[in-house]
């Protein structure tokens, strides 16, 4: 006779172990709903297996035994790939080593094939709603036991490799994405003390931070700082500008605005530029752009100060290609604030890839508790990093830079907002997806 009951739990991990001590391991659950406080289960002992198969054979995208089995295989597999020697190298602070920290992209999807032949049948699955949720719950526990034998096999790799262990938390807490954490720990030697092990990672990452040759004071040229709004892109073209016109002189320097939505924007960098003594000049569209840059090209240094917009914005596609098709060679530079947290970074990096960027300026570092998700981005996309921004006074505030220096300022900052411990489970399962992502 099936016997059942009704439990509730602040969450479901804890309804699961509740149920596992009322009933024991052949506890099946039949249903769970959120409730005030957090979740209802109803769970059951012999129960009608029967019913219960056949339920999962007529769930069309419920999963199957063998699709259990496979996830289970594939989840061992990359929990066992940890486990297998890498290529270890003995790195000592200042020897080169190349290592790929591009990120995966998703690849595009296949064109729909369009069939010209007869449609086929269509077949609608009818089901209990009962059993529906059944399924439900059922893929749920399949994820819960995945994350499980994953916190397992990461448990058993900390007793193996503890240096490894350590060594990644201590990346972590620097802010590093897991994928560029894992890179760096797969290229330290095994058999070296924890500190020397820390050491030679930040000498690996040191050597492969993407700094720009490219000193736009110096080398000159037409200029178009491009990013998204607030970052500071007008407050750092007038901070370019001041440096070049204290190096060269104000007269070979001008400036050129096509940020035609923000009245406020105009006006600030009119305002810098008449602190400056420096022309500014308005372009509407490619034509006007082409126009200014023909009037201006017996300047050292053009620098155009573009509109301010989210890169998911359809006009900055016409912004951007204004800048393409312009007469005058164009390098692009992209302004980034250092506080962004990572995926909202690596999204506005492959927005404007459109442009090819010749680099990025860092901005807003004094204001960031964390270098570790820009340098991340920097990483995964290759891009240099050319200038850091470390406030507001023009032109004092804008620096340029350098692998050592930034570096020490994000240990410096890691030292100063320690972030709290990761859960251990958490810690694992944001490893383990980087592992995935990798392969």
């Amino acid at each position: 006779m099936m016997k059942i009951k009704r439990i509730f739990a602040p969450d479901m991990r804890q309804a699961i172990r509740e149920v596992r001590t009322a009933h024991g391991p052949d506890a099946v659950i039949l249903s769970s709903r959120n409730v005030d406080g957090g979740v209802e289960v109803i769970s059951a002992v012999d129960y009608d297996e029967r019913a219960v198969r056949a339920a999962l054979e007529d769930e069309p995208t419920a999963p199957s035994d063998t699709d259990f089995q496979a996830v289970l295989g594939r989840t061992m597999r990359q929990k066992t790939d940890t486990e297998v020697p890498t290529r270890r190298l003995d790195v000592t602070v200042g020897e080169a080593v190349d290592l790929d920290f591009s990120a995966v992209e998703p690849e595009d999807p296949e064109p729909v094939k369009v069939s010209t032949g007869e449609p086929s049948p269509r077949i609608e699955w009818t089901q209990e709603p009962a059993m529906r949720e059944m399924c439900a719950e059922l893929r749920t526990l399949r994820g819960l036991f995945e994350n499980q034998l994953t916190l397992q096999e990461w448990q058993r790799l900390g007793q193996r490799h503890p240096l490894r262990i350590t060594l990644l938390q201590r990346l972590t807490a620097l802010g590093l994405g897991a994928d560029v954490a894992r890179k760096l720990a797969d290229h330290v030697a095994e058999n070296t003390d924890p500190e020397q092990a820390w050491l030679q990672a930040l000498a690996l990452l040191r050597q492969h931070l993407p700094v720009a040759d490219d000193d736009i004071v110096e080398r000159g040229g037409v200029i178009a700082i491009v990013g998204p709004t607030g970052v500071g892109k007008t407050t750092t073209v007038a901070k370019l500008a001041a440096r070049f016109a204290l190096r060269h002189g104000r007269r070979h320097v001008a400036l050129v605005t096509t940020d035609n939505f923000r009245i406020g924007g105009q006006e600030q960098l009119r305002s810098f530029a008449r602190i400056l003594g420096i022309p500014v000049h308005t372009a509407h569209d490619r034509e006007e752009l082409a126009a200014v840059l023909a009037d201006l090209r017996d300047k050292q240094l053009v620098l155009i100060d573009t509109a301010g917009m989210s890169h998911r914005d359809m006009r900055l596609s016409e912004q951007l290609q204004a800048l393409e098709t312009a007469d005058s060679p164009i390098r692009a530079y992209l302004v980034v604030s250092a506080n962004t947290q990572l995926p909202a970074l690596c999204e506005i990096v492959r927005g404007f890839r459109k442009v090819n960027p010749s680099g990025c300026i860092l901005s807003k570092v004094d204001e960031a508790t964390s270098l570790g998700s820009a340098l991340t981005a920097l990483l995964r996309y290759r891009l240099p990093v050319a200038y850091l921004g470390t406030g507001q006074r023009v032109p004092e505030d804008l620096q340029p830079a350098r692998s050592e220096p930034l570096l020490e300022n994000a240990l410096t900052l890691m030292r100063q907002y320690k972030v709290e411990e990761t859960d251990d489970e958490v810690f694992a399962l944001r490893f383990a997806r980087a592992a995935t992502a990798q392969q």
